[in-house]
């Protein structure tokens, strides 16, 4: 028999229920193979386990001789009795009458984990454009052209990235949701930047909607001080969402020095190499 099975064996003599994952979380190693004892316990009888149990229970210490009092002490008398079991009751009710149930303020405020999505595509391997959501067509297209009018990209953008938060359904109750959501989008980024060989030196967000749920969760998320992403480490340029562009020309007219300034930064090199 395997060591697993002897383990279960162990378990299931204790009263212990064993447990086996259903599924495969990401990343994780595969469950070693071994052979399962799919064949029923026999249904031990109560009278059985009741034996059992006290023949393992240990021997009960034996009880202290008294001795008796002596002869010039009188023995307690009945009503002595009551009236000291009387004033016992008393003393230890008092206590239980002052304890006072703690307030609702008081009671543990169960933390919810931070919910949003996020769609990013990396321009020429340099700057992340990072948008709440996910990113319909109408969008990218918006996006590719804002980028090629500005001359920050000479060409179509590459496929879109998305990413959820958190990553499974019914996730454990976590101590800092905030901090956990910040820690997972850096290692999604930082992640795709090394399988992807990027050297990011900018981030672009398209955000700002304060109507968007999953925009005003990145806000928190992204933790952008002085036009820095104290998350991700990067220097941050901001602008509306794609959204609000498609539908607002005069955003769009607005926006035009901002996009024009930032084409100045766009490295010339890199639209050679990329």
């Amino acid at each position: 028999m395997t060591p697993e099975v002897v383990r279960r064996h162990y378990l299931e003599a204790m009263g212990i229920t064993a447990w086996a994952s259903r599924y495969q979380l990401p990343n994780a190693r595969p469950t070693e193979a071994c052979e399962w004892d799919d064949t029923p316990a026999t249904p031990t009888p109560p009278r059985e386990r009741l034996q059992a149990l006290l023949d393992d229970a240990p021997a009960p210490r034996s009880a202290p001789v008294e001795t008796p009092p002596p002869s010039g002490e009188a023995e307690a008398s009945p009503s002595a009795v009551r009236a000291l079991l009387g004033e016992r009751s008393e003393a230890t009710s008092k206590p239980a009458e002052t304890a006072t149930a703690p307030t609702p303020s008081e009671a543990p405020v169960a933390k919810e984990p931070l919910q949003f999505r996020l769609s990013c595509v990396c321009i020429g391997g340099r700057w992340l454009s990072v948008h709440p959501g996910e990113m319909d067509a109408s969008e990218q297209r918006l996006l590719a052209n804002i980028c090629q009018a500005a001359g920050i990209a000479g060409g179509s953008l590459p496929e879109v990235m998305f990413f959820k938060w958190p990553p499974m359904a019914n996730a454990f109750e976590p101590e800092d949701p905030l901090e956990e959501a910040r820690e997972g989008v850096n290692a999604f980024i930082s992640g795709a930047a090394s399988r992807q060989q990027w050297q990011l030196e900018k981030i672009l967000w398209w955000g700002g909607d304060a109507t968007d749920p999953d925009s005003q969760s990145l806000s928190k998320v992204l933790d952008v001080h002085e036009e820095q992403s104290r998350t991700l480490a990067l220097p941050v340029w901001q602008a509306p969402s794609l959204d609000t562009l498609l539908h607002s020309a005069d955003t769009k007219r607005n926006l035009w020095p901002a996009l024009h300034a930032l084409a100045q930064d766009w490295p010339v090199s890199g639209q050679d190499d990329h």
